[in-house]
């Protein structure tokens, strides 16, 4: 039996997953980031992108955006601003919301808040990429 760490993935709308994994990964602002079982204690920033959560069966992903993690010798918090399962997601709006945050890049006028059009882009390209 492998050994395992406790997961928590909290929204301020709900607790989104709660569970043992063998590992769990997720981008942070300084990278991408897998957790074993007896990781190093570490609070990082979590960057929009794809979670997986690895259990002694199978594998989860959902789509995470923006938040903190904490994480122990035996467990991983995630607080996250949004989680999303693949079947959350509304494709369509993913891609219009990509195609709105191009626009507003290309164009750069003088009151475009530039990381918030980017963080925007990120997001709907998240969403696209783990429907794939």
């Amino acid at each position: 039996m492998a050994e395992l760490v406790n997961v928590e993935i909290i929204t301020p709308d709900r607790i989104f997953y709660q569970g043992e994994a063998t590992m769990i990964e997720f981008n942070t602002t300084e990278g991408e980031i897998g957790v074993y079982p007896k990781h190093i204690a570490l609070t990082t920033v979590i960057a929009p992108g794809i979670v997986t959560i690895s259990t002694e069966d199978d594998s989860v992903k959902a789509a995470v955006h923006a938040g903190f993690a904490e994480i122990l010798p035996d467990k991983v918090t995630l607080l996250a601003e949004i989680a999303e399962w693949p079947d959350e997601i509304d494709v369509e709006r993913a891609h219009a919301a990509e195609e709105r945050a191009r626009e507003r890049l290309e164009r750069r006028d003088d009151n475009l808040d530039v990381m918030r059009a980017e963080i925007a882009l990120k997001k709907a390209l998240v969403r696209q990429n783990i429907k794939v």
